[in-house]
């Protein structure tokens, strides 16, 4: 059984100034004037699972092996009981090997594959349901004092967002306190990424929020739920299927959270409305995500 080791897992936070994930181009802007920018830099890597190869996904690849546990998690292709022997990146060859104490076959599954919805497209292989039927999330209430303090904070922290844009977050928090921030060209790269971070570490997530700065869709549930946790929080709207699948599970499912605003569409019997919150202020136009970045 994993136990919380939340006090010893690393805290994870952006490091937008690591050279590796940004390059500056030259452009120039709507006068004609010339601009240099800087723009994240997406690199392909490629996962295997034992000597089968799984797929190759587009990334800024700043955490390549929690990514690769992640998505073999949210995937299904690795259980939460396996033994991993060893996790093997090669930065030369864009690869990242799995290996399990137990051998792996999903040919059938990987015939089966489902293009999700998001900016950078996503894949789910096998049956997108899995995660769904008979899932049992553990109990949870939602704070709105919790709720502004980890969006207050996420918002203002430096991130490769406010540094370079086109890129999304995701967030796990205890209460208002975030623990992992990840991000990434698309938003399940990012929740993968926080799913092998967390299952790494032996982190429990019962008692944990996920936050996305993308759309509350069908795929973000499934992956939120796969994982355990039962509170998913964006600044994003929704889609309907994925009010319907977070409806089933009883996931609070809180949507268009920025400065003192939200709306929530599941779970809203457990949201506690805390007195005294004078000090939640309207988003800074500095802090403010824009445009497709929300999508």
């Amino acid at each position: 059984m994993r136990t919380d080791s939340a006090t010893t897992a690393p805290r994870v936070m952006p490091e937008p100034k690591d050279p590796r994930l940004t390059e500056r181009v030259v452009g120039v802007d709507h006068t004609g004037a010339p601009v240099e920018v800087g723009v994240p830099v997406e690199r392909a890597l490629t996962l295997y699972l034992n000597s089968q190869e799984i797929v190759t996904m587009m990334t800024i690849n700043d955490y390549p092996e929690y990514l690769a546990l992640g998505y073999l998690l949210n995937q299904n292709m690795l259980k939460p009981d396996d033994v991993v022997t060893e996790v093997v990146y090669d930065d030369d060859l864009q690869v990242v090997v799995v290996y399990t104490a137990h051998g792996t076959n999903f040919e059938d599954k990987l015939k089966k594959k489902t293009l999700t919805s998001g900016c950078a497209q996503g894949t789910a292989f096998g049956d997108l349901m899995e995660a769904i039927e008979g899932a049992v999330l553990p109990p949870a209430r939602l704070h709105t004092s919790w709720l502004y303090q980890m969006t207050h904070a996420i918002n203002t922290a430096p991130s490769l967002y406010l540094e370079a844009g086109a890129i999304h977050g995701c967030v796990l928090c205890k209460e208002g306190e975030p623990v992992c921030y990840m991000e990434d060209v698309g938003r399940h790269n990012a929740v993968d990424k926080i799913a092998g971070w967390a299952w790494q570490h032996g982190v429990d997530v019962g008692d944990k929020i996920m936050y996305t700065t993308g759309r509350l869709t069908s795929e973000m549930v499934i992956k939120t739920v796969r994982m355990g946790i039962p509170v998913l929080v964006s600044r994003s709207g929704f889609t309907a299927w994925g009010v319907e699948l977070a409806r089933q599970v009883g996931l609070i499912l809180v949507g268009r959270a920025k400065g003192k605003r939200f709306v929530a569409l599941s779970g809203q019997d457990r949201i506690v409305y805390d007195q005294n919150l004078a000090f939640v202020a309207e988003e800074s136009p500095r802090h403010r995500r824009k445009g497709g970045d929300d999508d």
